[in-house]
């Protein structure tokens, strides 16, 4: 079937660990694809930072070489910015765009034509998320079970995107940049940064993150990164997983397998597929926490809120 497998590969690598304020879970399956081009972080200690935690999402595309190094550099690159940790908001800016430099320095991918998505989190000692995200990956949010959704999708169609095409020479051709890219923002993809003349921020297509943070508070339930679905979709099935008492883990393999694309691919996605899950213990143990969620469904939030009407 031309860029997809006659059988999708169904084989999940999950993850889950915890300490005093976070549980999380992870799991990436290769699916329909013909290559496995996401790659994921997670970091519960920021390169020794103490109280900071990094997860992060890369959606490659056109291979897995840039996909591969930022889960390799970009976590290292925002930790050791000197803006980092007093203003982390920078930091991140500036690890997104400092790795697409040095990818692009390095002779290794001279000839390189990958790129990647990119959407990371950052949670702070001080009980803030702070999302950075280039592409069209995604992050949400559940606070008393709606979606607050953290990242926007970076289409070229898209106002901002397109005035910054047009203005860098560039044009929207069936909701691509020049009729290729279907997304406006990525690092790598390096031959739609060509113009000497142009800011990174400027280019066709550019790194710059788009950033935005939230306060944890007692009603903050969860972080999930994905890369499909809408982001209450997402928040409904993960509460859902846990009110019949899964683990995260669990609920991530499941999320993966509910947006598969059956055999004749008319519904689902036949891409790659990567979740990660951050609970908020805020206090409670990981026991309670599970307890706590299981509790709330169906009485608070989305579910809840269409019953009413």
């Amino acid at each position: 079937m031309g860029n997809t497998l006659s059988e999708p590969v169904k084989e999940k690598h999950s993850d889950s660990g915890s300490d005093n304020r976070l549980l999380f879970a992870s799991s990436e399956m290769h699916g329909w694809r013909l290559a496995m081009e996401d790659t994921h972080t997670v970091e519960l200690t920021l390169n020794d930072n103490k109280g900071y935690s990094f997860f992060g999402v890369y959606d490659g595309h056109s291979g897995r070489e840039t996909a591969n190094y930022c889960c390799a550099h970009l976590h290292e690159r925002i930790a050791r910015d000197p803006e980092f940790p007093d203003d982390i908001e920078e930091a991140i800016k500036n690890g997104f765009l400092g790795v697409d430099e040095d990818m692009r320095n390095d002779a290794q991918f001279a000839k390189d034509s990958s790129g990647s998505t990119a959407v990371t989190a950052i949670i702070t000692p001080q009980n803030h998320v702070y999302v950075g995200n280039a592409g069209d990956s995604r992050a949400v949010i559940s606070i008393d079970g709606i979606a607050n959704p953290m990242s926007t999708d970076h289409k070229p169609y898209k106002n901002e995107e397109s005035d910054r095409i047009t203005k860098a020479g560039g044009n929207v051709e069936r909701g691509r940049v020049n009729g290729g890219l279907a997304m406006s923002r990525a690092i790598g993809d390096f031959h739609y940064k060509q113009n000497p003349e142009l800011s990174p921020e400027q280019q066709l297509v550019t790194a710059y993150p788009e950033i935005k943070i939230e306060k944890i508070t007692k009603k903050t339930e969860f972080l999930s990164i994905w890369d499909y679905l809408s982001s209450q979709d997402v928040v409904n099935f993960i509460r859902r997983e846990i009110s019949l008492n899964h683990t995260l883990q669990k609920a991530c393999e499941n999320l993966m397998d509910e947006c598969l694309a059956d055999d004749d691919h008319r519904n689902g996605t036949t891409d790659n597929m990567t979740v990660i899950i951050v609970g908020f213990l805020t206090g409670r143990t990981v026991g309670d926490w599970y307890r706590w969620m299981a509790s709330r469904y169906g009485k608070v939030g989305h579910e809840y809120n269409r019953k009413k009407y």
